[in-house]
């Protein structure tokens, strides 16, 4: 009995801290992002559907919604919006009619890269707050322990798109890709839907 309190006590200290640590970092990203992308008429959720769609090579709206971490009608209706603002096209496929796609349009592009090239990191506070850390160790913090977690809650298909996706982010910055990158592709992005 004596161990239970103990493992209880445990669990629930954890499960507070974590929900604090959690809240006060995307209070400050939340804040930060809204003030980057204000300018351009949009919200953290449409920036993020342009973001995904475009790495993704265009998406259904449940890649949307897993790989966004959002509800699908959440999905669907932001994407919807920025279809009605002409950034995003819809579609059915031929053997798929079950699902809605989207696809950036040439406009939605722009947008993206319009934003992008307005990124400012001395404008995020978490970038900012995370350089000390690099000036002592000579690099950013890692979250060896943290991913562990959102494996076992979302998943190995999660995490294999996910780290597709941050890899395709860090080479799209570069000219070159290397050759052990592998591309993601939609067909990829779909098998794990």
């Amino acid at each position: 009995m004596e161990k239970d309190k103990l493992d209880l006590k445990q669990a629930i200290v954890f499960s507070h801290t974590f929900a604090q640590i959690s809240k006060a970092l995307w209070k400050s990203v939340e804040k930060d992002w809204q003030n980057w992308i204000k300018d351009f008429g949009l919200n953290i959720n449409e920036h993020h559907i342009l973001w995904i769609a475009h790495h993704l090579g265009g998406a259904s709206i449940s890649d949307i919604a897993k790989f966004g971490v959002m509800h699908v009608s959440t999905a669907f209706n932001f994407s919807k919006k920025l279809e009605e603002h002409g950034y995003l096209s819809f579609s059915k496929k031929e053997n798929d009619k079950r699902n809605t796609y989207i696809q950036l349009t040439d406009q939605g592009e722009e947008l993206l890269l319009e934003t992008l090239q307005t990124y400012d990191p001395e404008n995020f506070s978490i970038y900012s707050a995370a350089l000390p850390i690099k000036d002592l160790f000579g690099k950013f913090p890692e979250f060896p322990e943290i991913m562990s977690m959102i494996r076992n809650l979302y998943g190995e298909d999660f995490m294999t798109i996910f780290e597709k996706l941050e890899e395709k982010v860090e080479y799209s910055m570069e000219d070159t890709v290397p050759d052990n990158v592998i591309p993601l592709t939609p067909e990829l992005a779909g098998a794990h839907s």
